[in-house]
C-alpha cells in the first residue's frame, strides 16, 4: 500500500503552505516534512484548542517556520514568500464551513475569494524561484444539479449557498490569473477539488466525523441532520498525495496540467451519512449511539460526488485506503486523543504506513 511518491524530489524542497494550522494543512505539513521538505506556514491561529496543530507541535522542529497571521493583511503574503524562498506553494487558507457561510457570508467571500486573489498576486511577485502554485478549493465549487455520476473538471461552476459560490469564484480567479499573468511566466498554477476528507484531528463543528466521535467520547447520541445525503468519503492523505503529484508536474513545466483537478474515491466509497455514522459507531463500540432525526438547518445538496478520472489517467493518482480502513484509522486517532493515548504517535504511525517511510 506504500505510496509511490518520489522522496528525492521533495527532500530539501522549500514549500509554502497557507492554512497550515487547519486540519488538512497540518496533515499536508507533516506529509511534506516526512518527505524531507522544508515547510513554511502562514495561517490564522488554530480555531480550536487543544487540536491537531497543538498535537503536531509536540514533535521536534523540522526546519522551516510557522507564522501566525492574517494573509489578508497588506504585504503579509509577500514577506512570507520572500522569507521562505518557496519553490512550491499550496494555498489551503479558507473559511471551510457551509454553516458558517450563512452566518458570515461577507467574511466567507473575503477569505475564500480575496484570500485566493492575494495568494495568486503574491505568487506572481514572488520571483523566479517559485515554479508551482496549487490552490485547494472544494468539491462544492460545482453547480450542483444532483447528478449521480460525478462532476468532471469542465462542468459549470456555481453554488446556491455562500460557501459553494465562494469556492466557484475562487476557481474562476485561478483560471483568470493563469491565463492573464502566468501564461508566459515561470509559475504554473492549478486548482484541486477534493471530496469529503476524514482522518484524525478534525475538530470543525457541524462535520459528521468529528461530531460523531466527540458525541461517542462524551456518551451522547449523535443526531444526524441529513442521514440520506451521499458523499465521496476519503482519508485526508488521499487527496494530499494527489496535490503533491500535481505540484511536482507543474514544477517540472507541465503546462498541460494547469487548470482544475478532482480528487475523490470510486463509487464504492460514496456512502450515505447514515451508513458512515453506523460504521463509526461499530468501530467505537460501547456508548456509541446514532439518532436519526433529520433536521436540515440550511440548504445542502443531497448527492455530491466527483469524477477523478483525469487524476487517475494523467497523474497516475489513485486512492490507496479503502473507506473501511480509513474509518478505522480515524477512530484509532480519536480514541487515542479522547482516552489519554498518544495521538501524535498514532498520527506518525499512520503516516509511516501510508508513505512506506520511516518517521524520525
Amino acid at each position: 500500500m506504500a505510496l509511490p511518491i518520489d522522496k528525492d524530489f521533495w527532500t530539501g524542497r522549500k514549500v509554502l503552505v497557507t492554512g497550515h494550522t487547519g486540519f488538512k494543512g497540518v496533515w499536508l505539513t507533516l506529509l511534506l516534512e516526512t518527505l524531507g521538505a522544508e515547510v513554511y506556514g502562514l495561517a490564522l491561529p488554530p480555531p480550536v484548542e487543544p487540536g491537531l496543530f497543538q498535537v503536531a507541535a509536540a514533535r521536534p522542529p523540522r526546519g522551516g517556520a510557522s507564522v501566525l497571521g492574517d494573509m489578508l493583511e497588506p504585504g503579509r503574503l509577500d514577506s512570507v514568500f520572500q522569507e521562505s524562498g518557496a519553490e512550491v506553494a499550496f494555498h489551503l487558507a479558507a473559511q471551510a464551513l457551509v454553516g458558517q457561510s450563512f452566518l458570515d457570508p461577507e467574511g466567507t467571500f473575503a477569505a475564500n475569494v480575496m484570500g485566493t486573489v492575494k495568494f495568486l498576486e503574491a505568487a506572481r511577485r514572488a520571483g523566479p524561484g517559485l515554479k508551482a502554485a496549487v490552490v485547494i478549493t472544494s468539491d462544492k465549487c460545482y453547480r450542483n444539479d444532483g447528478r449521480p455520476d460525478g462532476y468532471e473538471e469542465g462542468d459549470p461552476l456555481g453554488g446556491d449557498d455562500p460557501y459553494s459560490a465562494s469556492k466557484g469564484a475562487a476557481e474562476l480567479a485561478v483560471t483568470a490569473w493563469q491565463r492573464s499573468f502566468f501564461k508566459e511566466g515561470s509559475v504554473l498554477a492549478a486548482s484541486a477539488r477534493a471530496g469529503n476528507v476524514i482522518g484524525g484531528g478534525d475538530f470543525s463543528p457541524a462535520r459528521l466525523v468529528p461530531d460523531a466521535l466527540r458525541s461517542f467520547a462524551e456518551g451522547c447520541p449523535l443526531v444526524l441532520r441529513r442521514p440520506g445525503a451521499i458523499r465521496p468519503w476519503q482519508h485526508v492523505l488521499e487527496p494530499l498525495s494527489g496535490y503533491l503529484a500535481l505540484a511536482r508536474g507543474l514544477f517540472e513545466g507541465r503546462r498541460d496540467w494547469v487548470g482544475g483537478w478532482n480528487f475523490g474515491p470510486g463509487p464504492a466509497d460514496h456512502w450515505p451519512v447514515s451508513r458512515l455514522a453506523g460504521h463509526l459507531a461499530e468501530l467505537w463500540g460501547e456508548g456509541a449511539e446514532v439518532d436519526l432525526k433529520p433536521a436540515p438547518a440550511y440548504h445542502e445538496a443531497e448527492t455530491l460526488t466527483l469524477n477523478a478520472g483525469r487524476a487517475r489517467e494523467q497523474l497516475g493518482w489513485t486512492p490507496r485506503l479503502p473507506l473501511e480502513e480509513a474509518l478505522a484509522w480515524t477512530v484509532e486517532w480519536y480514541r487515542a486523543f479522547y482516552r489519554g493515548g498518544q495521538p501524535l504517535e498514532t498520527l506518525q504511525r499512520q503516516l509511516a504506513a501510508y508513505t512506506g517511510l520511516e518517521i524520525a
